[in-house]
């Protein structure tokens, strides 16, 4: 008996469980398309390093699944707790009947049970299929050839999401028992008679909390924006996050306690239609709601910052690689080896073939060990040069105090590299970027890292940032640095390269390393591939013999960096679109199930508006206005944190992601927010109208 009542409640119900059901259904599609990427990698034709790339970002989203599981776990007891509020009335009726808590908990318990089957059912078979899009997905991101592409089910991610889910359902039905057991049959029967107290506040008092939140706000704001560069350890952040966290809270605090009355001033709009009962509406549900919809609004912030950012971060990424790998490989060796020197805090010796190979400019090198120079093509190689007695403090010196106060983690005793403007020029010729021109008496700063720049920049501004380089005195030729670079690397890292004329007495002595730039000799992927190994398999018989003689050469190559920059965007666009879709259809839920129970309870108002003449049309507007206003609010507010917080976001990540990269991010931040959150919307229109139509 108890079996088929709960069968029947729950298809009576089905409109009730709606946002359940389609939180559930999202919650375990997504859980499994993240968990199945294991699978999917298997079809995928990629090389080596990056088929360990996507092992550590599997390892790395089986760690956030347990965060995920944890929000969706909280999430479905939230959105269960609203199913049970709701039909307080119908459980005070069993209990008049003579029916006792432990047979409403079966109740209960059955119709959990039949939701979670039906929605784990249609969640995994959703994700399955939305999986093979992830696939495609995962494929372009690593470049990689999907000729063997095929329909793929995940055994791993299908046990681990029922096991995940499985667990959740438990703590549901351990909340719902405990729920029912606190129940008292007057307070089931007389539940929908219970109204929310509604403090009403001094306008005054909110206007003013309002002004002082909001310029607490703006400090904030200009705290991670305009002073950002102060803010270099945790305890100096945190002071702005709290009083962006406080500024929100009390923001909606005081919102409902004032706008309601500047409304009422403005007689037209007030005594329009339905918009007193509209306003009323919602001036009593951010009143009352003031804690949910704050953390609703930080946690929007957080979807749009996180998935803005990180997509940011992966167009950027995607475009400077192209831009920062111009040829296909560099090599550097260090000159000048002394007898013993310390690596990794070790002190290391130093034999004579080392010290005297040191010399060697590095093609003689790659003769000397066995290599076939005719496999490389458009060698330039340069001497780079750099003095202790020349450092970033003597470069700075005019502002030194200045930027040791706001950048004290700064390595100041580094020494400045130094290049000859005609060895810098073959270089730039080759990677076709800008070449420059000096005087005699002229120096140039190369530099593109973003925030290393700025600080450069702010000792080259007064235009009298003159250096003694060799013995001889240089100005700097420009007021600002110029862009440039030697080593390629993932995106514009370039702290810093003065560039001097080629009669500056550098010496021998003063070389720091021998660097080469070239392309593979041939015109074929499958030859650029043996060329590659000859670099970076360490079986390779020219490694072998470097190896042999304890000779070091270290390289980059175009294929190495191309497949590790890929891999970390690709790690960090993941891991954010999976953390801002849980947070997303976390408030999404939270605003439906509010509006929801508000609609339920408010039930009798709408009753009065029909009485009082007003149409199903009039009605359903409302309530339209009532959910936009409800949904939008919290929206909002988390679009102008934003703003501010994307800002700071992509100054934290300097040298990894620009602003130029920002609009496309935002658009499909826009079109993730509008499906997801536009989805919930409705589902809650269309579930409050039918809950209002209700007799």
């Amino acid at each position: 008996m108890l079996f088929k009542l709960s069968w029947n409640n729950m298809k009576k119900s089905i409109k009730d469980y709606a946002i359940y059901f389609l939180t559930l259904v999202l919650g375990v599609a997504i859980f499994y398309m993240f968990n199945s990427i294991d699978s999917q990698q298997a079809m995928l034709q990629v090389s080596q390093s990056q088929r360990e790339i996507i092992k550590m970002m599997i390892s790395m989203l089986g760690f956030v699944s347990v965060f995920v599981a944890v929000i969706l776990g909280l999430l479905i007891v939230y959105a269960n707790n609203f199913l049970i509020n709701r039909r307080k009335k119908e459980f005070g009726i069993y209990m008049s009947l003579g029916m006792g808590r432990r047979q409403i908990s079966k109740i209960i318990l059955m119709e959990t049970i039949f939701v979670g089957i039906i929605s784990l059912v249609i969640g995994i078979v959703a994700g399955v299929f939305a999986s093979q899009f992830m696939s495609v997905l995962v494929a372009k991101m690593f470049e990689a050839d999907m000729s063997e592409f095929q329909f793929v089910f995940s055994q791993d991610a299908c046990m681990k999401t029922c096991l995940y889910f499985a667990v959740m359902y438990v703590a549901v039905m351990l909340f719902n028992t405990y729920t029912v057991s606190k129940y008292k049959l007057i307070n089931l029967l007389n539940a929908q008679k219970k109204n929310e107290k509604v403090k009403i506040k001094n306008p005054f008092l909110c206007v003013l909390v309002f002004i002082v939140a909001g310029a607490m706000l703006g400090y904030a704001y200009w705290k991670v924006t305009a002073d950002s560069s102060s803010l270099t350890t945790a305890d100096k952040l945190l002071p702005p996050i709290l009083m962006g966290i406080v500024s929100t809270v009390v923001i909606f605090w005081s919102l409902a306690g004032f706008i309601i009355q500047i409304v009422q001033k403005m007689k037209n709009t007030y005594l329009k239609g339905t918009n007193m009962f509209v306003l009323r509406q919602i001036n009593n549900k951010i009143n009352t709601n003031v804690a949910s919809m704050s953390i609703i609004c930080l946690m929007l912030f957080m979807t749009i910052s996180i998935l803005s950012s990180s997509l940011s971060l992966r167009n950027t990424m995607g475009r400077e690689l192209v831009e920062m790998t111009p040829v296909d490989l560099n090599l550097y060796k260090t000159a000048n080896l002394p007898e013993t020197y310390k690596k990794y805090g070790r002190e290391i010796k130093t034999t004579d073939i080392q010290r005297e190979d040191s010399k060697l400019p590095i093609e003689q090198t790659l003769e000397n060990n066995g290599l076939d120079m005719n496999v490389l093509k458009d060698m330039v190689e340069i001497p780079i040069y750099a003095s202790n007695d020349l450092t970033w403090s003597d470069f700075l010196e005019n502002k030194l105090e200045q930027i040791k106060a706001k950048f004290p983690m700064l390595a100041y005793d580094t020494a400045e590299q130094i290049v000859k403007i005609s060895d810098y020029n073959k270089i730039a010729k080759l990677y076709g970027i800008d070449e420059y021109e000096l005087n005699d008496n002229e120096y140039i700063m190369l530099c593109d890292f973003t925030s290393m720049e700025e600080v450069r920049n702010e000792a080259l501004a007064e235009g009298n940032n003159s250096l003694t380089i060799a013995g001889k005195q240089y100005k700097s030729k420009y007021n600002e640095c110029k862009n440039g670079f030697i080593v390629m690397s993932t995106s514009h890292t370039n702290t810093g390269i003065i560039v001097v004329p080629d009669n500056c007495p550098l010496t021998d002595d003063m070389k720091e390393m021998h660097f080469l730039a070239a392309n593979y000799n041939d015109d074929t992927e499958e030859g650029k591939k043996k060329i590659e190994e000859l670099f970076s398999k360490s079986d390779s018989a020219f490694i072998q013999s470097l190896d042999k003689k304890g000779l070091e050469i270290d390289g980059l190559t175009k294929t190495r960096i191309m497949e590790g920059s890929i891999g970390i965007a690709t790690i960090v666009t993941f891991i954010a679109i999976y953390l801002g879709v849980i947070f997303l259809i976390a408030s999404s839920a939270i605003l439906a199930l509010k509006q929801l129970t508000d609609s339920s309870d408010n039930k009798q108002r709408y009753t009065i508006l029909r009485k009082i003449g007003c149409d199903e049309k009039m009605i359903n507007k409302s309530l339209f206005r009532q959910i936009g206003i409800f949904f939008g609010v919290p929206l909002v507010l988390a679009i102008i944190h934003s703003i501010f917080g994307i800002q700071f976001a992509i100054k934290l990540m300097s040298g990894l992601a620009s602003e130029k990269d920002l609009l496309p991010s935002a658009i499909a931040t826009v079109v993730i927010i509008g499906v997801i959150y536009g989805a919930y919307f409705l589902a809650t229109y269309f579930g409050s109208k039918n809950i209002i139509k209700e007799e």
